[in-house]
């Protein structure tokens, strides 16, 4: 395993961050492909045996029961000195102070969330979305406070324009509150939208990027006309991509060419790729078999040339903002 420093910050995390979206119970959330507590916990602790330390969840992943799988996980096989847990707030649920950023709402859910995952602190607590209703000021000295109180050790952001997340971090340095270190967004080679404002930003600024869906949800490790029964059932990734297919399905076939080229699977490649991109930090891989493990670490050892780099990236079009909503 590689291990970077995440950001600006003294933070060491793996190169391959496991992301948690699959761990908890498929009947109290959007997805059945979710994976249950007794098949999530061989693939967390693979995880840790191939030195991974770093773990993303979210408090609305299967309504706090993400949490609870992985915290309990990682209390049973891991050192939580050693680990990195992060996990984020925004989503709930329709009723008043239900969701979103307000003061309110991030105290009470960070406590449920320290609950759920069985620990005493958050090592990166970042807001899953931008929130139009909540002055962005009583947001961040609300997150400052709970760093102040010991609950977070860093806090990060996520999918959001340049422009939001510029004026949060001024925000937060006019007051001396807590800055953001990360910003998760969504990049992969089939959605490149963040290289236009985001990624320069957080070059300039150092802030760790950990880009989700790095795999467009699995689209760019398989042949375009074979299925899963996520690609069947998962509506989210349908809408992310179905608009752009016919563009895409070029880099999709490039990516499988470069593939056969190192004789790697091609889930190496698209992480190659990304991992290679500047402040990539690390990608969050999620994974519902041992296999998906491997094959992402695996990656690390995979070096593009520049002339294949070229080659991916040649027949990308313009898409549709999808995330900063």
């Amino acid at each position: 395993m590689q291990y970077t420093k995440l950001g600006n910050t003294g933070l060491d995390v793996s190169r391959i961050c496991l992301g948690c979206m699959g761990f908890g119970d498929p009947d109290r959330w959007i997805h059945p492909w979710v994976l249950k507590e007794k098949e999530s916990r061989p693939i967390i602790k693979h995880a840790l045996d191939l030195g991974i330390n770093f773990f993303d969840t979210a408090n609305i992943y299967s309504n706090g029961a993400s949490e609870e799988v992985v915290g309990k996980a990682l209390n049973d096989f891991a050192n939580r000195d050693e680990i990195v847990l992060a996990t984020k707030v925004h989503f709930g649920n329709d009723r008043p102070n239900g969701s979103g950023l307000s003061r309110k709402a991030i105290m009470t859910e960070v406590d449920k969330s320290l609950q759920r995952l069985g620990t005493d602190y958050i090592d990166l607590y970042q807001i899953h979305r931008w929130d139009y209703h909540t002055p962005i000021e009583e947001t961040m000295e609300a997150l400052h406070d709970v760093v102040k109180a010991g609950k977070a050790r860093y806090i990060g952001a996520s999918a959001m324009y340049a422009w939001q997340f510029q004026k949060a971090q001024h925000i937060a340095e006019k007051n001396g509150w807590t800055s953001f270190v990360s910003m998760q967004d969504h990049l992969n080679l089939i959605y490149r939208e963040e290289e236009r404002e985001m990624l320069p930003l957080c070059r300039e600024e150092k802030i760790g990027v950990i880009p989700y869906s790095p795999l467009a949800a699995g689209r760019l490790t398989r042949d375009w006309q074979e299925t899963t029964e996520r690609s069947k059932t998962d509506d989210v990734q349908k809408s992310k991509y179905d608009p752009t297919a016919q563009h895409d399905r070029v880099i999709v076939e490039r990516v499988a060419e470069i593939a056969g080229k190192y004789n790697v699977p091609r889930v190496q490649i698209a992480l190659a790729w990304l991992l290679q991109k500047q402040p990539v930090s690390a990608p969050i891989v999620g994974a519902t078999k041992v296999s998906h493990l491997e094959d992402a670490v695996a990656a690390l050892t995979v070096t593009l040339t520049p002339e294949d780099i070229a080659y991916l990236e040649e027949p990308y079009v313009p898409h549709p903002v999808v995330g900063a909503l």
